[in-house]
């Protein structure tokens, strides 16, 4: 498992800018600990507040805030993985999980630049 120090933070939220960028979406706020989680008012993590801490990450979509549960991530590949799958949610908030979502999941970890995301009308 991978410890959260100041270096390992940094790196996350220089990842995260990254994607962010390619992916054409606004850089979300990121929280890195079920501690942090939990200290953020309860009206944004609702529904996923107490159980957060089963998962490798969560996006709460609404606010613009994505939580990397680092304490529960073994590797660099599943680090990255998991800040694309949830940067992907803020992409594409209306595709669920599904064949589809992870083939963008892959092309986003492969490089691809994805057009800003605009409000279908």
């Amino acid at each position: 498992m991978m410890r959260l120090d100041p270096d390992l933070r940094l790196q996350i939220l220089e990842r995260v800018g990254i994607y962010s960028a390619r992916f054409g979406i606004e850089e979300p706020r990121v929280v890195l600990s079920t501690k942090e989680v939990l200290e953020l008012p309860k009206e944004i993590t609702q529904g996923r507040r107490t159980s957060a801490y089963k998962y490798l990450g969560v996006s709460y979509m609404q606010h613009n805030l994505v939580f990397i549960n680092v304490k529960k991530i073994p590797d660099g590949k599943t680090l990255d993985n998991t800040i694309v799958h949830e940067l992907m949610h803020m992409r594409f908030p209306y595709l669920s999980h599904g064949k589809r979502f992870n083939r963008l999941v892959r092309r986003g970890l492969a490089g691809k630049i994805f057009k800003p995301y605009q409000k279908r009308v």
